[in-house]
């Protein structure tokens, strides 16, 4: 198959998934990156990309939460915004340590996060799930 035809075909693939979904996705993919760096603490700029991703991933997060369609609850905003100030703090530490356990701390909210996700989004699927946000705002709980 061609590169073109993958590419198409990846492209309708992302255009059949939730707002969940591309979400858990995202997490999963700055997961995936923080755990590559860990290999190449020595290579800065793999190292660096990989935070510059995780940090750009929670500055989406933290602008969605304060968009006034996030129809999430007050209490969980709160909580995600604590989060992220979290990472953020986190990810300044690793950066200046280039040490592979300060990644840790975030590959592993960013793995739970996705599986929260990918979860709940199943469940609303079934039709077990209590609510739903609106398309253009962040599922993230």
């Amino acid at each position: 198959m061609s590169k073109n035809k993958v590419a198409a075909y990846a492209q309708q693939q992302k255009r059949n998934l939730s707002p969940r979904e591309v979400e858990a996705m995202a997490f999963t993919k700055a997961a995936v990156l923080l755990e590559d760096a860990k290999k190449h603490t020595n290579n800065i700029d793999e190292y660096s990309k990989a935070l510059r991703f995780n940090h750009l991933l929670w500055t989406i997060i933290q602008a969605d939460l304060t968009e006034p369609e996030n129809q999430l609850p007050d209490e969980i905003k709160a909580n995600v915004m604590s989060l992220s100030i979290f990472v953020d703090k986190q990810t300044t530490k690793a950066l200046r340590s280039t040490s592979a356990a300060d990644l840790d701390v975030l590959i592993n909210i960013n793995r739970n996060l996705a599986a929260g996700l990918r979860t709940n989004a199943g469940a609303e699927e079934a039709g077990t799930a209590s609510g739903t946000a609106s398309e253009g705002s962040s599922e993230t709980a």
